[in-house]
């Protein structure tokens, strides 16, 4: 089964509330597009970790093993896989060069088990350049993290 996942993470300050979204599509063998939206605020966070979370959920949320293509904006999830920096973290214990370690390593290993049983591919998009879907996400994100602000959520 292939499944086409958007998604895109927002902060209102880094840090500062943020939130997330993720739309994922699947078209079955009559043609038929289905779509499932998810998007969630936080009071606390960043960007990135937010960029990382709507892809998780996204991948979370397939419930048999498919062919995923995560199509985001952000060059901090596309490029960890697409450069192998993932694959250098992990040989390096998580740690980037000889002392520094990786930021948000619970929501990298999070996002490495949800990959687990599914064959994935990260491209990036250029955000705020008229994609739709990405644009979808982009409000989804921002409107989570502004109820947080606004104190609705």
């Amino acid at each position: 089964m292939k499944v086409t996942l958007y998604s895109d993470g927002s902060s209102r300050g880094n840090p500062g509330p943020g939130g997330y979204g993720t739309i994922l599509q699947y078209v079955d063998t009559k043609g038929v597009l289905h779509e499932r939206e998810y998007t969630e605020g936080f009071a606390d966070t960043t960007n990135n970790r937010m960029e990382l979370m709507g892809v998780i959920i996204g991948l979370e949320a397939l419930t048999k093993p498919c062919e995923v293509l995560v199509i985001s904006d952000s060059k901090y999830v596309t490029d960890a896989f697409n450069q192998h920096w993932i694959d250098t973290w992990k040989q390096k214990n998580w740690r980037q060069g000889t002392s520094n370690p990786v930021k948000n390593i619970d929501l990298w290993q999070r996002l490495l088990e949800a990959m687990e049983g599914h064959k994935v591919t990260f491209t990036w998009v250029k955000g705020h350049a008229g994609h739709p879907e990405n644009e979808r996400c982009d409000a989804m994100a921002t409107d989570s993290a502004d109820r947080i602000l606004s104190g609705m959520d």
